[in-house]
């Protein structure tokens, strides 16, 4: 019998009898490595025997497990990871297919070490470079089973860990194998991405709590030192930073739905910490549609709980920061527009109570701490990225915040009622308070840049609104623009400072678009009925300005005359000085309207050093006048303009002292040094004109200058016949002139209807 059977062995096909070789009598001995590279040199040499091969260690390998002889498993295993390794051939996905089968077999078993090692030997697998493509070959299942493994709940927490971190592996063996092969299965397709990500996000979460189980650095290799959390942190990045530009949604989504189903969004470090992973894996170029993705969840969550809400924003916050680093692309607006719509939701559900407008059975209660905190959470976040965005960009959300903000004009009409006057004046706050989160720490050239019209006429009006903390907010955003150079700290106590020199302020030279920039609103309206309060507030006020730039101008005589007026103050009206003014406990006056020149600053005084000095101190006479709106400015200057311009013409035109036109005399250089030398002496000369006409007048004879007067008036009366005269004369007739009784040449007007025009005339 035992010679029959040795007879009949030795007619089995080689590789049978080879892969038979590999296996030990005794599974402890191991592999018979002798053997084993028999086999692999066989397989070398036959590469068409290699699926057959392949087949055969499945069929040896699958009637072990069933016997539960697991060393030879294990041997089996090994042979089939020797032979991937080291065949490369055209026949390799045949033996693959067998591979597989044999891998999903044991991940298919209730051990863990099989489990365990199935995964192993598909890692491995992963791993290698195929030469020829597959075209059917499914990973389905593998993703299946390697996601339950993540989640894996064994009662013992060392087996637990092994099958998770076994899960892990398998997925990012997944990946690795699939995600730059298109002739795969796409492993980016939401029914794979949904099982993927929840499993790498729940290691992430659920870190181990006992690491002092775990083994011993002489019992485990180093690279199973390491928890899950770990591993799945570094599987995601890869995962992440092998995403197209199509495949980020794919991947984000599950993250955001796994937020939600776990209630993540309210304790929000978790989250935030898993987008930061993801901002700082995927390529910079597509961070801006992870933030979209984060807008459409926040307006997805409109009416979730307020705490929900504020950890999306907050989440938003710190991806925005870290996109801007990058490329955030048109999201800039569209980020602004949505987060200033949940600031306008917020302030309807704080007014009406509930999410639906109407309290009713089933409807959530708004808890209106809740949402303040949400409020301020979505300000933050709006300065917070504006800080980021380059002055450009950031000066275009300045004016889109303020273009939202509802003005009592016709342009933006504002609702009326008690509820709709709660709902503005709540909508004025929260954006003008996103605007000053926006304005801290802008930089910018010019005053004229930073302050363009239609924003400061926009936030002049707001700053004239009854309100006395939106008044403050406004002022708070116009030295936010002012501020350039940091000295607002330095102003924080308001004083008149004998040296200004302890404050230590940055100053630089004025440009001349900021000088254009001081020329606009530079006097006041003199206010009327005004309290006690106000009034000295506006004297204190007005020292300590004119103490800070006599210093800054550093003319001698104007800062003598704003010292000894100060000094005069201190001593006779301290309640005109902001030491005395601006205290908890101001010390005022009952009266100011006996207020002595001695204790005022002299407009002429002041006119008459500066101009002294070389500097231009003609608008300080001028009084400010109230601008009208746009339409009516414009309307305004068309009509003065249309009307000099036509009175020109007709005077050029009709009048009899017509003189010719002088030449424009040559600018040349010796022109320009005459004109600055000359200036001095014209000056003197104009000085001199006008000390001889106070003298004329006061020690002429009257009949002098009454004589002198009615001169003058006739020359006025005359000019101003001319002008009665040009405008109005009728037109001069088209057909020419008439001869009048005595002799003369009358105009006559005919009609229009009878006018002959041209035969070119365009009507």
């Amino acid at each position: 019998m035992y010679g029959v059977c040795g007879c009949c062995g030795a007619l089995r096909p080689r590789y049978k009898r080879l892969v038979d070789n590999i296996f030990p009598e005794d599974p402890e001995d191991g592999l018979v490595k002798t053997n084993m590279e028999k086999l692999t040199f066989y397989a070398l040499s036959a590469p068409e025997k290699l699926d057959r091969i392949g087949a055969y260690l499945s069929e040896r390998l699958i009637r072990d497990v069933g016997r539960h002889r697991y060393g030879y498993v294990c041997i089996a295993m090994e042979a089939l990871d020797q032979l991937l390794m080291a065949c490369h051939c055209q026949s390799i996905n045949l033996f693959v297919e067998s591979f597989l089968k044999m891998v999903a077999k044991l991940l298919e078993s209730e051990k863990p070490n099989l489990q365990i090692l199935g995964t192993n030997s598909f890692v491995k697998f992963a791993n290698i470079e195929e030469d020829t493509p597959s075209y059917h070959r499914s990973y389905d299942f593998f993703v299946s089973r390697f996601s339950e493994m993540c989640h894996s709940s064994h009662e013992d927490l060392e087996i637990k860990t092994k099958i998770r971190m076994s899960g892990i592996k398998g997925l990012q063996g997944v990946v690795r194998k699939t995600v730059n092969d298109e002739l795969q299965a796409n492993i980016w397709d939401p029914q794979h991405m949904d099982k993927i990500v929840p499993s790498l996000l729940f290691n992430l979460q659920h870190v181990e709590e006992a690491e002092s189980r775990s083994p011993s650095p002489l019992q485990a290799p180093e690279k199973e030192k390491e928890n899950p959390a770990e591993l799945a942190e570094r599987c995601l990045r890869e995962l992440l930073g092998r995403a197209a530009f199509g495949n980020i949604k794919n991947a984000i989504k599950p993250v955001l739905i796994h937020l939600d189903n776990h209630s993540l969004w309210e304790p929000k470090v978790f989250a935030i910490r898993c987008f930061k992973i993801i901002m700082y894996s995927i390529q910079p170029q597509h961070s801006h549609l992870v933030i979209q993705q984060l807008l459409s969840h926040l307006d997805a969550n409109s009416r979730s709980a307020a705490t929900v809400r504020a950890g999306i924003v907050e989440v938003l916050s710190e991806a925005a920061v870290i996109a801007a680093t990058g490329s955030v692309g048109p999201t800039v607006l569209e980020m602004f527009n949505t987060l200033l719509r949940q600031l306008r939701l917020s302030i309807d559900y704080v007014l009406t109570g509930s999410y639906d407008g109407a309290i009713s059975l089933g409807t959530k209660i708004i808890k209106e701490h809740e949402e303040r905190m949400f409020q301020e959470a979505v300000i933050k976040t709006i300065g917070s990225f504006a800080s980021t965005l380059p002055t450009y960009q950031r000066s275009e959300v300045i004016l889109f915040i303020m273009s939202k903000v509802p003005l009592p004009s016709l342009h933006h009409p504002m609702e009326t009622g008690r509820t709709g006057e709660n709902r503005n004046r709540l909508t004025q706050i929260m954006l003008l308070k996103s605007l000053l989160q926006v304005s801290t720490g802008f930089q910018s050239n010019n005053m004229m840049s930073a302050l363009p019209s239609n924003f400061l006429d926009r936030l002049l009006s707001t700053a004239l609104m009854e309100d006395a903390e939106i008044r403050l907010f406004v002022l708070e955003i116009l030295i936010s623009f002012i501020d350039r150079h940091g000295n607002r700290h330095k102003f924080s106590t308001i004083s008149t400072l004998s040296d200004i020199s302890v404050l230590k302020l940055k100053v630089d030279k004025c440009s001349r678009q900021d000088t254009i920039f001081m020329k606009k609103d530079v006097a006041q309206v003199n206010e009327e009925n005004l309290p006690v309060y106000n009034r000295c507030a506006l004297y204190a006020l007005g020292a300590a300005y004119l103490n800070l730039i006599s210093q800054l101008t550093t003319v001698p005589a104007f800062c003598q005359h704003i010292h000894e007026v100060i000094e005069t103050r201190k001593k006779e009206a301290p309640y005109m000085l902001p030491e005395d003014v601006f205290v908890e406990r101001p010390r005022l006056t009952h009266n100011l309207d006996g207020v002595v020149i001695e204790l005022l600053f002299r407009q002429s005084k002041i006119s008459e050093v500066l101009g002294g000095s070389g500097y231009n101190a003609d608008r300080l006479c001028v009084p400010y006048i109230p601008q009208l709106t746009d339409e009516d400015r414009l309307s305004k200057r068309k009509s003065i303009g249309e009307t000099i311009s036509l009175q020109v013409e007709v005077e050029s035109r009709n009048s009899p002292e017509k003189e010719e036109r002088v030449p424009a005399e040559e600018i040349t250089y010796e022109t320009l040094k005459k004109a600055i030398v000359d200036s001095v002496a014209v000056e003197e000369q104009e000085r001199e004109r006008r000390r001889q006409v106070v003298e004329k007048f006061q020690k002429a004879p009257f009949e002098e200058i009454a004589a002198h007067c009615g001169a003058r008036a006739s020359l006025l009366q005359s000019k101003l016949n001319q002008i009665f005269e040009i405008t109005i004369r009728p037109p001069p007739s088209p057909s020419g002139t008439i001869t009048a009784a005595y002799g003369q040449p009358q105009n006559h007007s005919i009609p229009v209807y009878e006018m002959k025009f041209p035969d070119l005339c365009v009507y």
